[in-house]
């Protein structure tokens, strides 16, 4: 039989449908946009009707309407992480949009939490800071603005999920409301510790444990589907696991000390921390890691709101380029930055910083700022947003870097990825693996069919790697940085 693997990559921007072979090998790609909404300042929504339509509509475009005769397939499923959806178990329907986790609708309760005194057990429990970047706060938003939503949630009425358990609910007919340890644990209403809901978290956020998917490692069997009937028999759902957890598992970092950084809408800094939750540096957070083979493995994790974001803001809202591959070209048109920092705090701060009120800023023009200046500007912050996070998870005991392991369309940057081994002067390892978050679900269904008995045997598949050396230590590395930690304080206030 012919074995191939559909993996779902449901992201902030688009759902993509991809076709791996038996083999991890990827074959084919179908990209499908979603709206955004914004119907307040700060606050970001999602239509999960549009989502999962869009998800039928990538699979069926994907095998050009019909599965090949004579094929096994199975699907696996990545996913935005925080993005959360409430709907009526009984309708099927979503009680109101999803709340995306670039969304700062929960700031104030997330303030109330602090001034409560509840930061300590949420930390000591989830692994996590109280946040609105995290799925919980835009839950109880829901329940408390929605009419009827908190009725019907203390009725048993209502569900909730991350978005890969709002597609595994809608694909399998509503038989399976599940999601994976890495999404559970991005919630803030997981204890890391005991790998199940907690109630103490569930009181102190106001959500009823009815409304809970059940929690599953990432190499689980999710359920069968044919895809609103495109397959005459049900596929097994297998495998499924966030997106900046996917790419950890696709960047094979399987032992203690491998980190990589996932560049899109935002950015995902993740080290392997092993089998232990370990308590993180203040302005970084514990999380899954991934769960597989009957072992949990734990990472320190940082998040960055605007990274590929800052780019599209170029282009989309600023209109100072026709499209993100134009940026590498501009910032190359001046010999350096002329003393231009872009702070890009559209959303707030994330880790390690983690300010949800500060405002993006671009400081240090005069009149001879060019758009050149601009681009390499913007490039340069997610460079430093990423030495940011390096720098707090190093400097923790027992955890070190030696290289970074890179994935998302911004690699191909080359003037980014050298000006990002310089910042961290370690190299920069830009291995040839597409789509490295779905790959890293492609695997966990791997894992979970058997096809597998070890990671070290997962770990055989990496054989390309693109080292990007740092250039050698001088002055300006570390005047350049200071300029943006600079920068970063006059807006951090």
């Amino acid at each position: 039989m012919n074995n191939k693997i559909i993996a779902i990559d449901q992201s902030t921007s688009a759902t993509k449908a991809m076709l791996f072979s038996g083999e991890c090998r990827l074959l084919k790609r179908v990209n499908i946009e979603h709206r955004q909404y914004y119907p307040a300042p700060g606050w970001v929504e999602h239509d999960p009707v549009e989502i999962y339509a869009n998800t039928v509509k990538a699979i069926s475009t994907l095998l050009d309407g019909a599965p090949e005769a004579g094929t096994d397939y199975s699907l696996a499923i990545t996913n935005q992480r925080e993005t959360v959806v409430v709907w009526n178990r009984l309708t099927g329907e979503p009680v109101y949009n999803a709340v995306v986790w670039q969304c700062q609708r929960g700031a104030e309760l997330c303030n109330l939490l602090k001034q409560t005194g509840h930061e300590q057990v949420v930390r000591a429990r989830s692994g996590l800071m109280i946040d609105p970047f995290f799925s919980a706060t835009g839950v109880k938003w829901v329940l408390d603005n929605i009419d009827g939503a908190a009725g019907a949630a203390a009725r048993g009425e209502l569900l909730m999920g991350t978005m890969e358990s709002w597609l595994i609910w809608k694909l399998t007919g509503g038989k399976v409301h599940a999601c994976d340890y890495t999404n559970a644990s991005r919630t803030l209403l997981f204890n890391i510790h005991t790998l199940d809901w907690d109630s103490e978290l569930l009181d102190i956020f106001g959500i009823p444990a009815s409304m809970l998917p059940k929690a599953l490692p990432s190499d689980s069997m999710f359920g069968e589907t044919t895809v609103e009937g495109l397959f005459d028999k049900p596929i097994a759902i297998a495998g499924a696991i966030g997106d900046s957890h996917g790419a950890l598992v696709g960047q094979m970092c399987f032992k203690s000390g491998m980190g990589k950084a996932t560049y899109g809408t935002g950015s995902s800094v993740m080290v392997n921390i092993g089998t232990s939750p370990l308590t993180p540096p203040e302005g970084l957070v514990t999380s899954v890691g991934f769960a597989a083979l009957g072992k949990v493995h734990y990472a320190f994790e940082g998040n960055i709101h605007c990274t590929g974001a800052t780019i599209k803001w170029l282009t989309d809202k600023l209109e100072l380029i026709n499209s993100p591959s134009e940026v590498e070209k501009f910032a190359l048109s001046v010999p350096d930055n002329g003393g231009v920092y872009f702070v890009p705090a559209f959303a707030g701060l994330g880790a390690p910083w983690w300010n949800s009120k500060a405002k993006a800023a671009i400081v240090g023009m005069t009149l001879a700022t060019s758009k050149g200046h601009i681009c390499r500007a913007a490039l340069d912050a997610i460079a430093y947003q990423i030495k940011d996070l390096v720098g707090t998870m190093t400097g923790a005991d027992g955890v070190s870097l030696s290289e970074l392991r890179v994935d998302g369309g911004p690699t191909k940057n080359n003037y980014l990825m050298q000006f990002q081994a310089d910042m961290l002067g370690v190299p920069v390892n830009r291995a040839d693996i597409e789509e490295a978050s779905a790959y890293g679900a492609v695997l966990m269904n791997c894992l979970a069919r058997g096809v597998w008995k070890s990671l070290d045997e997962v770990a055989t598949l990496r054989t390309d790697n693109d080292l990007i050396i740092p250039a050698p230590d001088d002055e300006s590395k570390a005047a350049l940085y200071d300029g943006w930690c600079r920068a970063v304080r006059l807006i951090n206030q």
